[in-house]
């Protein structure tokens, strides 16, 4: 879930449990809101190798936006460094111009550097880009995945399937409410519930061409926290899945 930077706390997590009880009626239609994890969380022994914290955002001329980013129509290639493997996303901006263009500008400033996957359905989606709150190394639990930039993006149509390796903006129930949170489809199966008519409309901006085994590596994670809003299992990974790089190239 993203919400505006300058909501109290109060106000977050009032809107996180109206989300959660608009979509109570809609079981049968995963949705990719995530519910806030408790605080602390439990902790198991690390099974992946250690991980340093990545430079902090970088300085202009690739400052990160303050604003929603131009759309981006081209094309794009974003190799994204975790602790547990490297994915490399061709972004395509002819698929979702406007959730093309911040995630290519939010990955050129560093944006994503030090935020973790937040949220894990194993034979669905990985999620991350809560910048705000899901952030190494002050995890804000409780709020995680709740948090954004300060602003928000227009949605863009979907004009293709939600398959194994789709790269999609992550958004609330409200129109216009994506900004920096994405995720990755793990299964075509995926399209049954994302592609419903009546589903949410999660733009498709990319896919991941290099790295899939990474994404299931990290669908493995033990999980933990409160019930996930799709279907009561625990979404929150119980130990770091920590994006330490972003590294844009363009033709």
């Amino acid at each position: 879930m993203i919400l505006a930077h300058n909501m109290t706390s109060a106000r977050r997590l009032a809107t996180v449990g109206l989300v959660a009880l608009l979509f109570a009626g809609c079981v049968a239609i995963p949705n990719v809101t995530p519910t806030p994890s408790p605080s602390p969380l439990p902790t198991i022994p690390p099974t992946t190798p250690l991980y340093t914290l990545g430079p902090t955002m970088s300085p202009s001329p690739f400052g990160c936006p303050t604003s929603a980013p131009a759309p981006f129509t081209g094309t794009a290639t974003v190799t994204m460094t975790t602790n547990f493997g490297n994915m490399v996303i061709k972004v395509d901006g002819s698929l979702g111009p406007n959730a093309a263009g911040s995630f290519v500008a939010m990955s050129r400033c560093g944006y994503y550097n030090n935020v973790i996957f937040h949220r894990v359905v194993p034979g669905f989606i990985i999620q991350s880009g809560d910048g705000e709150y899901a952030r190494l190394p002050n995890l804000g639990f409780g709020l995680m995945g709740t948090g954004g930039p300060g602003w928000t993006i227009k949605d863009d149509p979907v004009t293709t399937t939600y398959k194994r390796g789709t790269v999609a903006m992550a958004r609330t129930g409200s129109t216009d409410s994506g900004s920096t949170q994405f995720f990755i489809v793990l299964d075509d199966s995926a399209q049954t519930s994302l592609g419903a008519s009546t589903a949410n409309n999660y733009a498709i901006f990319g896919n991941v061409t290099t790295g899939m085994d990474v994404a299931d590596r990290i669908a493995a994670v033990p999980l933990g926290g409160e019930p996930d809003v799709s279907g009561g299992t625990p979404s929150m990974p119980l130990q770091p899945v920590v994006i330490t790089s972003t590294i844009v190239t363009t033709p």
